[in-house]
């Protein structure tokens, strides 16, 4: 509750440790905001951050309060007849007032305070002077207080804030910004005087706790008059935000209202806490604007990469290059283990797919098999053998072709649907962000692409029906080798005219013919199911592969796009919750 506005010094005010915490909400707001707030809003956050530490740093407990207003209002009297003697210049030309005036009440020294508000003219009120304000008008139940009820005000008397010096408009504007209370002096005339209204009282409406508004010169018009004024003067303030605002009529020639307004002061004083309630109203008020440039929640966006995100990355890493090569590899080997033994030669002259995209991650350079494993580790045989793998680990790249301009436009498009989607509903600096997150550089993201395909094994165990059809090929193959050999034999013995051997038949066929032929037509029909069987399983072992390279293209997704855009958010929520509870 404002000091100002309660009659006693049972003052519910803000404690120092509530004031830092509002403080240090208000820092991370900012700098989890950074970049996608208001340069301008950002600027005065500092200044405000800035002015709570030099505030709550000084010495004693001081209240500093500002009587500021127009030309001619009055308020340089008004602060003699509150310090109880002519400290302030007044005369009948304008401005009258050029450099602030300090009146300090009480024995603590407010040197310190005072250079920082860098107030030069300094005048300390003596105990006799303090009787002298004292009136029989003051409200019933107020007189009486003791004489050091003011003791720790410190009273200024400013520059006025609409004078034609340009460099006393700023002093005023300057010291506004730094002092706990405002007392907004006005007159008669200018009461409703928009450059007090639009510029001050509209502007400081968060800090309606630490605000008077006096209505000086009130010796000027009659007791109805008076209250209709300042009835007009309470609707206006109300309408510029301040609907409690405290108004007192004044007028420093017959100091009616000198002593409430007095009383006003003492009671800010007595509660300690005008400084504590003007500096959390300033971090309120720049929180409040920087609030407006974040959204009320965040669009939700899914943990892993959407489909289409995924397929145009795949399309654009080669995965589908990848995915084809693996099957042509595995019809390879699976040929060269299974197929016909006299033809298998004949294979050896045709390339390696994975090897010509240096994607071979089973085999070492020199052409020995690594066993099956997966991934990139030396082969089984000599421990010196250099793998394809090593290469890969030396240069970093594979040799697949680039993305095609048509994959390229598509993982434009979807990282763009990922940016418009996650933006949605932000203000305009925030979605620019989501949208940047989104978008990674091409080259970095057509690198990471590439790693993923590189570090992902495309191999998997040898099918056990490699190793029977193999058998059995080699046996077929020595069984056709024996009959031939069985029938030459026959064919020297009998053109050397050598007694003949008795040779078995089956049928009406000799056991050589049908050794020959039997194992050359089994072996060419074994071959040729092994050939199906092949083809079969290079689709299944393409299947799997694509989906070990899908699952790593979804990681790099995740880890280059999704991530990005789920940090944006996440500071968005930070900035939201910090500047909540920094303008609570």
């Amino acid at each position: 509750m404002s000091p100002l506005r309660m009659g006693s010094r049972k003052v519910q005010g803000i404690s120092a440790e509530e004031l830092a915490s509002r403080a240090a909400a208000l820092r991370s707001g900012v700098e989890s905001g950074d970049g996608q707030l208001d340069p301008a809003w950002r600027e005065q956050a500092g200044d405000v951050l800035t002015k709570v530490e030099e505030r709550t740093s000084k010495a004693g407990a001081h209240t500093v309060v500002a009587l500021a207003g127009a030309t001619g209002s009055g308020k340089s009297s008004l602060f003699n007849a509150l310090v109880g003697s002519q400290v302030a210049t007044v005369g009948a030309r304008r401005p009258t007032t050029s450099r602030p005036t300090a009146a300090v009440w009480g024995e603590d020294g407010a040197a310190e305070l005072l250079d920082w508000l860098s107030v030069g003219q300094r005048h300390h009120v003596e105990p006799a002077q303090r009787g002298e304000v004292g009136s029989t008008e003051a409200p019933a139940g107020r007189q009486g207080r003791a004489a050091g009820d003011l003791d720790g005000l410190v009273l200024l008397d400013l520059p006025d804030f609409d004078s034609r010096n340009l460099e006393h408009r700023a002093e005023a504007e300057r010291v506004l910004a730094l002092v706990d209370v405002f007392v907004w002096v006005t007159d008669p005339q200018k009461y409703a005087d928009s450059r007090l209204h639009d510029d001050y009282l509209r502007a400081l409406a968060t800090h309606d706790a630490v605000t008077v508004v006096v209505l000086n010169q009130s010796d000027r018009l009659t007791t109805e008059q008076v209250r209709q004024v300042s009835g007009d003067l309470s609707r206006l303030a109300a309408t510029d935000g301040m609907p409690g605002v405290q108004v007192i009529a004044t007028s420093a020639r017959t100091r009616a209202g000198v002593d409430e307004l007095r009383h006003r002061l003492a009671t800010a004083v007595a509660g300690q806490n005008a400084a504590r309630q003007r500096l959390a109203a300033d971090i309120r008020a720049v929180a409040g604007r920087l609030r407006t440039g974040v959204a009320d929640h965040e669009p939700r966006l899914k943990d892993a990469a959407d489909a289409e995100l995924v397929d145009a990355l795949s399309r654009a890493a080669g995965i589908p290059t990848v995915v084809s090569a693996v099957e042509r590899d595995y019809r390879r080997e699976a040929w060269a283990r299974t197929g016909w033994p006299f033809t298998r030669w004949a294979r050896a002259f045709r390339p390696d797919p994975l090897r010509r995209l240096r994607l071979d991650a089973g085999r070492s350079v020199g052409g020995r098999s690594g066993g099956g494993r997966s991934g990139g580790g030396r082969s089984g045989g000599r421990e010196d053998g250099i793998s394809t793998a090593d290469v890969r680990s030396v240069l970093g790249r594979s040799s697949l072709p680039p993305a095609s301009p048509a994959a390229r436009s598509a993982v434009s498009l979807a990282t763009r649907r990922v940016g418009d989607a996650a933006g949605e509903g932000l203000p305009p600096r925030w979605a620019e962000a989501v949208a940047d997150a989104a978008t990674p550089p091409g080259p970095e993201l057509a690198d990471a692409l590439d790693q993923a395909v590189v570090g992902t094994s495309l191999r998997a165990r040898k099918p056990a029906w490699w190793s029977v059809f193999g058998f059995l090929q080699v046996l077929l193959a020595l069984v056709a080798v024996a009959g031939l050999l069985w029938l030459v034999v026959l064919m020297v013995l009998g053109w050397l005219q050598l007694p003949q051997i008795d040779t078995p038949r089956l049928g009406p066929l000799p056991y050589p013919f049908v050794m020959l032929v039997g194992g050359l037509l089994v072996g060419v029909l074994l071959a040729l199911l092994a050939r199906a069987l092949a083809r079969i399983g290079a689709r299944r072992r393409g299947a799997v592969v694509r989906r070990r390279l899908t699952d790593a293209v979804s990681g790099v997704a995740h880890e280059r796009i999704v991530a990005p855009v789920r940090a944006v958010l996440g500071r968005h929520a930070e900035t939201r919750s910090q500047l909540d509870t920094a303008r609570a």
